[in-house]
């Protein structure tokens, strides 16, 4: 249905990235809206004729998700606004916002029917069961599956994090539809009535998936560090120049899906025509914005790649530090030579949730330096890693 939808309504021929993100957001959330209003009509008839708690819960949840829908909705039209003097890198972080607004109503949504559920443990009611709300269910988790599985596909395909907690929410919804078919069944077969406990364990679903949810949206609001394959395939293409010798500083900023800026530092040998190092680097900067979607600024970091003496000391330096915690780095290596001492210059890299103070570490390593090479000072930056 959704390919069938996204061939009539969207055409992506001539569109940016961000229209065609907007399309499919827009369209998926509609066509929530839809289905989870249909869904609760069917459910809340079936609760009304058997008179179980468990499904007459399930019915609610279905109501919260077209609510969760149009929230996604309003987050995806928002989104896609261009930037403006306020917000010169658009508006994308509203759709983790809505996010984490579905992710809310989620939890909430299952706080209630817990208490619905306890109040029914305590104190059973009869339940009935028909052919007709055996049907509804079964119906009902055929569609919440069909649900999960074109969110979580368009999700991937335009990258939203408000579609992937939407996708998780519809398999928890069709897991609860599951247990409250089960429970309907065993009432039928064994005639024990565990339809409040089954309702508890629906609320319980429902809680975890709004957990989950709500985590997925937190994280990038936070500032998570970027996917490893995504750093992986930036160092990949710079480094494909000849021209580059090392990269680091590398940082990715995520300002919403499809608004990604990165900033690297560039090494390039100190005796290049600067002119054409130049050129490569704007080269460089428009193969990621080409290839990656990103805009890109990478600062030139000229190093002495001639000098046998310092790619010896440097590489000894690096060796050393690496004694002391294997996932310890260095660059913008300078060895500056005088009459007295030498003094060795480099920022070195911490990863993150180092433990150890700047202070000390510099200090430690100075300490390794001067007890292998007496007559060497250091001048030292931290680094943090970003990713």
């Amino acid at each position: 249905m959704v390919t069938l939808l996204a061939k009539c309504f969207i055409n992506e021929q001539g569109k940016s990235e961000q229209q065609v993100r907007k399309a499919y957001g827009t369209m998926c959330s509609i066509l929530g809206i839809f289905l989870n209003v249909c869904l609760f009509a069917g459910k809340y008839l079936a609760g009304f004729l058997s008179g179980s708690i468990a499904i007459m819960a399930d019915a609610f949840n279905n109501l919260s998700d077209a609510g969760s829908s149009f929230i996604t909705l309003i987050g995806f039209v928002f989104a896609g606004k261009k930037p403006d003097s306020d917000h010169p890198f658009g508006h994308g972080r509203i759709e983790y916002l809505s996010g984490l607004g579905v992710a809310f109503l989620i939890m909430l949504m299952g706080v209630e029917l817990g208490r619905s559920s306890l109040k029914k443990i305590l104190h059973p009611e009869s339940v009935e069961l028909s052919t007709l709300s055996i049907i509804i269910l079964a119906v009902s988790i055929l569609v919440k599956l069909y649900m999960a599985y074109y969110n979580r596909r368009v999700g991937k395909r335009i990258s939203s994090a408000a579609m992937t907690a939407t996708a998780t929410d519809s398999m928890s919804d069709a897991l609860s539809t599951t247990v409250v078919l089960l429970a309907m069944l065993f009432l039928h077969i064994t005639d024990i009535n565990i339809d409040g406990y089954c309702g508890m364990l629906v609320a319980l679903l429902i809680l975890v998936a709004g957990f989950e949810a709500a985590k997925n949206t937190i994280s990038p609001l936070l500032g998570q560090a970027p996917d490893p394959e995504f750093v992986a395939r930036i160092e990949e293409i710079v480094m494909a120049h000849e021209e580059v010798v090392g990269i680091h500083d590398l940082i990715v900023h995520d300002y919403g899906p499809g608004r990604v800026l990165i900033s690297l530092h560039a090494e390039v040998p100190g005796d290049g025509d600067i002119f054409v190092l130049h050129d490569v680097i704007d080269l460089i900067e428009r193969e990621l914005e080409q290839v990656l979607h990103c805009d890109a600024t990478i600062h030139m970091d000229p190093i002495d790649t001639n000098n046998e003496a310092v790619a010896e000391r440097k590489a000894a330096v690096a060796e050393l530090i690496r004694t002391m915690d294997e996932r310890l780095s260095i660059h913008d290596f300078r060895m500056v030579v005088g009459n007295t001492h030498t003094n060795l210059i480099f920022d070195v890299v911490v990863p993150v949730g180092y433990k150890k103070s700047e202070d000390k570490l510099t200090s430690e390593i100075e300490q390794l330096v001067q007890s292998k090479w007496p007559e060497c000072f250091t001048v030292i930056k931290v680094d943090h890693a970003y990713r």
